[in-house]
């Protein structure tokens, strides 16, 4: 890690927009700045507890969520649809996941161009691993207060949503 700087940039830069004529982009240029280095900080965390398993983030996440299934096994269209990630990137993470082992790829029993993802048990393994550490040291103490927390998870869900980035299902009827 680098030495902190002895001002922070991002307010350096509001200000200067704000000098050149820019103030109702201001907060806006702040909020977008603020969120991208945030995710490089944490980026940076995730990938220093991942690293000694040999995972990437995208590696990771795909383990851990075919550990979720009760099978341990998904449909690659599937496995893009909920990781958010280009078909392409799905395919290069599946390829070496493959190649480590740590998955099996099975032709699809329906659908004869379709895929399916299955895990092995040494993938498994690694997932457990790898959550266990991403738990205890990224996860559990993200670095905001936890009375603080919940609030930016509701407002960023908030956004994501209103980005279009998923939908929420209205509530079933009460029966009858």
């Amino acid at each position: 890690m680098t030495e902190p700087l002895p001002i922070d940039p991002i307010a350096e830069a509001r200000r200067q927009w704000i000098a050149h004529g820019w103030s109702d982009a201001a907060d806006g240029m702040t909020l977008v700045t603020s969120i991208m280095r945030a995710h490089q900080l944490l980026l940076a965390r995730v990938e220093a507890a991942l690293k000694r398993f040999d995972l990437s983030f995208a590696r990771f996440e795909l383990l851990q969520l075919l550990s979720f299934t009760k099978d341990g096994v998904i449909p690659m269209a599937s496995a893009t649809a909920r990781l958010q990630v280009h078909p392409t990137s799905v395919t290069n993470t599946v390829q070496r996941l493959e190649r480590d082992g740590l998955i099996v790829r099975e032709p699809h029993p329906r659908d004869g161009r379709a895929s399916m993802i299955l895990l092995t048990d040494a993938g498994r393994a690694l997932a457990a691993e790898a959550a266990a550490a991403l738990n205890s040291e990224v996860f559990a103490r993200p670095g905001i207060p936890a009375d603080e927390l919940a609030g930016l998870v509701r407002t960023l869900a908030r956004f994501r949503q209103e980005s279009g980035d998923f939908t929420t299902r209205p509530p079933a009827p009460d029966p009858l």
